[in-house]
């Protein structure tokens, strides 16, 4: 029966990709992808994915369909806190953690400017102090907001003493309320916000962006297929292959960003100065994503070479920027594709980790820590089309250069690596809410490709 089957579909910058799921064993029956066809309707190329999958299994054109989107540049969001070390910087994280590509950060209390028209965002979050602390700047804020250019999306995430004056301020802007992502100093709570950035990105973003002009009933019809944004959607996954595989670190290596997604046990100390660690003023969190917007394949592989000091591959990665679509055919075009990748992930996951070292202080020897410690990570996974197409061998190759001690960067020590080629972290994190037995499977089939 249809109903028994899903498909699930990755609308990406570059590519669209499909999977169609059975529902009751959780495995996969079929799989296609096609460029993404932004310059016409983006349901073409889903069409083109939809027709691939039928030829495996002619009910795939019934099948309930889940689907994702970084079509279109993606969610920006942009961050306005209190100050920047606490709120601002917390409303940063959450934003990462939501799926988005933070493009701006603004602290009110050090006077920045609330211009946000030319930074482009598709959504603001709005935080800023404490639970019962003083609630003016946020209150302050919401009106700059309010009397701004600005007529976007709001998702307010800051003193819940001031939640309904200041949605009364936005009264006039759509805005979503949820609760503070900082509610005491040393805590950050990030579920009601990412929850609120969702929501917004459903109701606002998708159908903001004009990618398809097909409509079904009256509604149209990308905008009712979509659930997230992508990198939320994969980040779901891994918090699920987690829960089968313990601490994990995905890699998504694209064409514009290198993404970071990591799930481990954080250490109860870390954070106070009493046991060994510097205090953070911010707290570390057990999930945490990371973008790095000038890292990857096509659109940043210029930056990418020359962040890592490769000069030798300028004229590759030039290659590559202006031809976005462009795929290797020959070694030396591998070759050219794997040392860019290489370069992206090792820088990607130093900046992810930070680093971890002993600095004397007035209170004596203390380890001041950046990043997230991934040292006792034991499996790192892969993904991007340069691993997932990639010859025999790529995952150690491009993964496997960045495991093992390399000074005081918090790299994994001992992981085995591992490269999503059927883009599973993503189906699963679409199918979790409704499916979670069939999500929870997928993920588990992704570990039997370990070798023994």
């Amino acid at each position: 029966m249809a109903e028994e089957l899903a498909v699930c579909v990755d609308f990406g910058s570059t590519f669209t990709k499909a999977l169609l799921v059975d529902l009751t064993t959780g495995t996969l029956l079929a799989a296609a992808e096609h460029r993404t066809t932004i310059e016409t309707d983006v349901l073409d190329g889903y069409d083109a994915c939809l027709a691939e999958l039928a030829r495996t299994e002619p009910r795939a054109g019934s099948a309930e369909v889940f689907a994702c989107s970084s079509a279109g540049g993606g969610l920006r969001i942009a961050v306005v806190g209190n100050e920047e070390l606490v709120t601002a910087e917390a409303g940063r994280r959450v934003a990462l953690s939501s799926g988005g590509k933070v493009v701006a950060v603004r602290a009110v209390a050090q006077g920045h400017d609330l211009d946000l028209v030319a930074d482009a965002p598709d959504v603001v979050l709005l935080t800023g102090g404490t639970d019962g602390g003083n609630t003016e700047v946020l209150l302050r804020a919401a009106r700059t907001l309010a009397t701004s250019d600005w007529d976007g999306p709001v998702v307010v995430a800051g003193n819940i003493d001031a939640r309904d004056e200041v949605g009364a301020i936005l009264a006039g802007t759509p805005h979503v309320l949820a609760d503070n992502v900082v509610p005491r100093i040393g805590v950050l709570a990030p579920a009601s916000a990412r929850a609120a950035i969702r929501e917004v990105f459903l109701a606002h973003v998708i159908g903001g962006k004009h990618l398809s002009s097909r409509t079904s009933n009256g509604t149209n019809t990308f905008t009712a297929m979509v659930r997230g944004a992508t990198p939320d959607v994969v980040l779901t996954g891994v918090e699920l292959l987690a829960t089968v595989a313990g601490e994990v670190v995905v890699v998504d290596v694209g064409g514009a960003t290198t993404d970071v997604h990591s799930v481990v046990e954080v250490d109860p100390e870390q954070g106070a100065t009493e046991g060994g660690f510097a205090r953070d003023v911010v707290a570390p969190t057990p999930v945490t994503r990371t973008v790095e917007g000038d890292l990857g394949m096509r659109w940043s592989a210029i930056s990418t070479v020359e962040e890592a000091g490769l000069p030798e591959l300028r004229a590759a990665a030039e290659r590559r920027r202006a031809d976005p679509g462009f795929l290797p055919s020959t070694d030396q075009e591998h070759d050219e594709d794997e040392a860019i990748a290489t370069a992206a992930v090792g820088l990607a996951l130093r900046r992810h980790a930070g680093r971890s070292k002993v600095v004397v202080s007035p209170e004596g020897r203390v380890v001041e820590r950046t990043g997230v410690d991934l040292r006792e990570v034991h499996l790192v996974v892969g993904s991007g089309g340069v691993l997932r197409h990639g010859r025999a061998g790529v995952a150690d190759r491009v993964l496997g250069s960045s495991v093992g001690r390399d000074g005081d960067w918090q790299l994994p020590e001992r992981a085995r690596v591992l490269v999503d080629a059927d883009y599973v972290l993503a189906a699963a994190g679409l199918l979790a809410p409704d499916h979670p037995d069939a999500a929870y499977r997928l993920v588990a089939g992704l570990l039997d490709r370990l070798a023994p």
